[in-house]
């Protein structure tokens, strides 16, 4: 099977949607956070192992305690995954913290930060510091009107 052939797209894509229910609905472990999502599940192409990456909405101490706690329950996860995915063998599950979606949180903070500046005109830059900055002085270039 190729990495990224049709079927282990579609298997990737059900593994997801499997692991996003019983993360979500069937495991009562307090230390995982209630704002916990799949974004993504990679299935190894010989179905052995599954990299699942977490995203957790809260603060260093949510994020590990989830980690944690999803690692105990790894069995029981493993279990129910079973039941529910028909593959030839379960996947070793293998859970990674992935912070992508609060870097573009910030970043997207970030950038209106920066619109914000302009609109309001404190970023633009003003005739005087801009001859000045970048030598628009006639002279300095050698450009004089007696030629």
């Amino acid at each position: 099977m190729k990495k990224n052939s049709i079927k282990n797209t579609r298997i990737n894509g059900e593994v997801k949607k499997e692991l996003s229910h019983i993360i979500a609905a069937e495991i009562k472990d307090p230390r995982i956070h209630p704002m916990t999502s799949v974004t993504e599940a990679i299935v190894a192409t010989d179905l052995k192992t599954c990299k699942v990456y977490i995203s957790v909405l809260g603060g260093e101490e949510e994020k590990k305690n989830t980690i944690a706690g999803l690692k105990s329950a790894e069995g029981f996860i493993r279990r129910r995954l079973a039941a529910t995915v028909n593959l030839r063998n379960t996947p070793e599950l293998i859970f990674i913290l992935d912070e992508s979606i609060e870097y573009g949180m910030n970043m997207m903070k970030k950038i209106e930060e920066q619109m914000e500046l302009i609109r309001d005109g404190e970023g633009e830059v003003s005739e005087e510091t801009a001859s000045d900055e970048y030598g628009e002085d006639t002279e300095e270039y050698g450009t004089s009107d007696e030629e």
